[in-house]
């Protein structure tokens, strides 16, 4: 990997050395998250190559919790590698992968910002945390969400579940707002896909109404039809 990656490898320490190992990657100088790091972690117990992205720069052997680690399912797959050099020669290309995806997503969402806040009327926030009250229809691929809590918007970058081995995911943005929810384009102008989203969400709004509506009237006429004696049908 470039010059600027140099110190992206990083050993941390390990919980067995013959069954669980990890290592993280770095990526700094990001927009909206400034600097996450990623965490390959292998159990040969399990054999899986499972990876994690949290929040900060962690330095080598540094603890994270459970509850910081947000699970994105693009794993490393090393399988076709027929030594050891290989092996680092395909971890480089997928790591890399998977950092220029973050790096696209965090710019892209971070663009995201200003015509969110001026279409919604709102102020807009990040949220950092790792469980969203939301439900989304992909993966998240950022440990952080554009958020403005008054109309109760979330934003946020989600990917496809894909191995390494395939390149960078297919990405997008997901916005949601209780129980509506929708995936962009990566690409997608900003501005188009926020007033799509608010008119699905209106419309939403508006069949919920009605739904409710129709079963309030069925309510008033089942009980009109109880207060006059209807006959038991038991």
């Amino acid at each position: 990997m470039d010059d600027h990656n140099a110190d992206e490898l990083l050993r941390r320490a390990l919980i067995d050395a013959d069954a669980s190992a990890a290592v993280a990657l770095r990526v700094p100088g990001l927009p909206l998250c400034e600097t996450l790091t990623v965490v390959f972690h292998g159990r040969a117990d399990l054999g899986t190559i499972q990876t994690y992205v949290t929040n900060g720069g962690r330095s080598a052997g540094s603890a994270v919790g459970a509850d910081e680690l947000l699970r994105v399912p693009c794993d490393l797959d090393l399988a076709g590698a027929e030594d050891r050099e290989e092996a680092e020669h395909l971890y480089a290309e997928q790591a890399a992968a998977l950092r220029d995806a973050l790096e696209a997503a965090d710019t892209v969402l971070d663009i995201w910002r200003e015509p969110l806040e001026e279409l919604a009327h709102a102020h807009v926030g990040v949220d950092r945390r790792i469980g969203l009250n939301v439900r989304l229809p992909a993966h998240r691929l950022l440990p952080a969400a554009l958020v403005a809590p008054d109309k109760g918007i979330v934003v946020t970058a989600v990917c496809a579940a894909r191995p390494l081995a395939e390149g960078k995911p297919p990405m997008g943005i997901a916005c949601a707002q209780q129980d509506v929810a929708r995936v962009y384009p990566l690409p997608d102008d900003p501005e188009r896909c926020l007033l799509d989203f608010f008119e699905q969400a209106a419309d939403h709004a508006r069949r919920v109404g009605e739904q409710l509506g129709r079963q309030e009237q069925s309510v008033r006429r089942f009980m009109e039809l109880s207060g006059d004696g209807f006959a038991d049908t038991a």
